[in-house]
């Protein structure tokens, strides 16, 4: 690991040395940046993001974390003694440091292969709809006639359609969490 302080990053950010600095922690399990400034933990987020396009996620307790939880791609928030200022910048809030595990691991899972279910779903609602419009120009003659009426048409999106992803938002878990903590790995299998 590295530990690095601020000064020194003040001396990499502005000496040009980010792509040694760079070299440097990709052979390192963990980077700890301490006595930093606020601008200068953006200024290490947006490093990452820019020169390794890789996904970024800041966890942050207090007003001096918002610039560096803004800049990454997800920002989490923790509820604590400084005050609500990272909570409210944040994507995500937590109460304790503790419950990151069970976010990123049951939470996340779950999100993931609920949203990819919501996509391939809304893609098969809209590919039904826009069949059913396609073969009835087929059958009045490309006359321009309306075969839904336009109260139909506002039911079918509004209670049909909409109850599905509701309850699959709400109800669906393919795996437990007691199984996801225990098999870290399984959240890597949907993407």
């Amino acid at each position: 690991g590295v530990v690095i302080d601020g000064q020194t990053l003040n001396i990499i950010f502005q000496g040009g040395l980010e792509e040694k600095f760079l070299a440097l922690t990709k052979h390192c399990h963990s980077v700890l940046c301490c006595r930093s400034t606020p601008l200068q933990k953006s200024m290490v987020v947006k490093l990452i993001r820019r020169q390794l396009k890789a996904m970024t996620l800041s966890i942050g307790d207090g007003a001096n974390d918002v610039s560096m939880i803004q800049a990454a791609d997800v920002g989490i928030g923790i509820s604590g003694q400084e005050g609500m200022q990272a909570v409210m910048a944040s994507d995500f809030a937590i109460s304790r440091f503790k419950h990151l595990k069970k976010l990123l691991l049951v939470h996340g899972h779950w999100c993931y292969t609920r949203l990819a279910k919501m996509v391939i779903y809304f893609f098969y609602k809209n590919m039904t709809y826009v069949n059913l419009l396609f073969w009835y120009q087929f059958f009045c003659g490309f006359s321009g006639s309306t075969m839904i009426d336009y109260w139909q048409m506002i039911f079918f999106n509004l209670f049909f359609t909409s109850m599905p992803p509701l309850l699959f938002g709400v109800l669906d878990k393919d795996v437990s969490a007691e199984t996801l903590l225990r098999l870290p790995e399984l959240y890597k299998s949907g993407q």
